[in-house]
């Protein structure tokens, strides 16, 4: 049985050619990380088994790679990127990489907050054109941290959050309990929390659930960030909302269309703060990532 990773970039083809093992499936790098969907029939080329990063598998697509029986998603959102029930009707089959960068996304989230609160990215933008800007910012002591989603991200966003001394609340869609989390209904998390971090996996039920009506029902002068997934919040509504100043700020890492065009109405909000969906890219977390490829690849091979 082959596989293919399609879409590497050298760092993480570098950490797939150190982790293999004697003994492990052939697996091909395709050292290049900006193919199109097109392309995945030539690369694949008849293999089993094909590990992606970031490259759209569309189902049309998948029917015309001979042999393909599994993908190995590189995280947790492979919605984005296929229809995992249209490619199981195939045949093919959908795995995913769970908490490899729980605690990298964390951290992101964490940096995107406390530069949202204290308006770092906008102070630096001006100062480089000559412009001594003074804001002031959100003291983050003592105010009340909503997380949306409860999963291992969140619980580390909660973990260092509570650290810093502030008071954290959460919902899930089922039940969770945490050291030092108060969990409650959705609408107290909206109404009541001065920073709202999103951490919700994107399906059907998820997509669009933070609408134009849960977001002017956050406490105005929230800070909203975003590690998770775009498609979770009403786009149109979010930028009203930092139009009217409803939104005092947004740290987002996540877009409906990326790389993020340069002409987006984002780019042109001065209280957004942006970084390109890269919450998940340190050292540690890629060698987590990939070691997870490996194991799904040896489970595979193995039946």
């Amino acid at each position: 049985m082959r596989g293919v990773f399609v879409d590497a970039n050298e760092a993480l083809a570098v950490i797939m050619e150190r982790l293999e093992k004697p003994g492990d499936p052939k697996v091909r790098i395709n050292r290049d990380p900006d193919i199109k969907p097109e392309q995945y029939p030539e690369i694949l080329d008849g293999a089993e088994i094909a590990i992606v990063d970031h490259t759209a598998l569309p189902t049309d697509v998948a029917k015309k790679c001979m042999g393909l029986k599994h993908v190995v998603f590189l995280g947790t959102g492979a919605r984005s990127y296929m229809n995992p029930e249209e490619l199981a009707e195939l045949g093919i089959s959908v795995h995913l990489i769970k908490g490899y960068g729980d605690t990298a996304v964390a951290e992101s989230a964490i940096a995107l907050m406390w530069a949202s609160a204290r308006v770092i990215a906008m102070m630096d933008r001006e100062m480089r054109v000559g412009n001594w800007l003074r804001e002031d910012g959100m003291q983050l002591t003592g105010k009340t941290l909503g997380l949306i989603g409860f999963g291992g991200i969140a619980a580390e966003v909660a973990r260092i959050a509570s650290g810093s001394g502030m008071k954290v609340i959460a919902w899930n869609r089922s039940p969770k309990s945490s050291p030092g989390v108060t969990f409650t209904d959705l609408d107290t998390v909206l109404a009541t929390s001065d920073v709202v971090s999103l951490h919700l996996l994107l399906n059907e039920e998820t997509r669009g659930m933070i609408t134009r009506e849960k977001i002017f029902a956050m406490k105005p002068g929230v800070i909203l960030i975003n590690t998770a997934r775009a498609a979770v919040v009403d786009e149109v509504a979010m930028i009203d909302a930092l139009k009217s100043g409803h939104i005092r700020h947004a740290g987002l890492d996540v877009f409906n269309v990326e790389p993020l065009p340069g002409d987006h109405p984002l780019t042109k909000l001065p209280n957004v703060t942006l970084s390109a969906h890269s919450a998940f890219r340190t050292p540690e977390a890629s060698e987590n990532l990939i070691e997870a490829a490996w194991i799904h690849c040896r489970r595979i091979v193995k039946g």
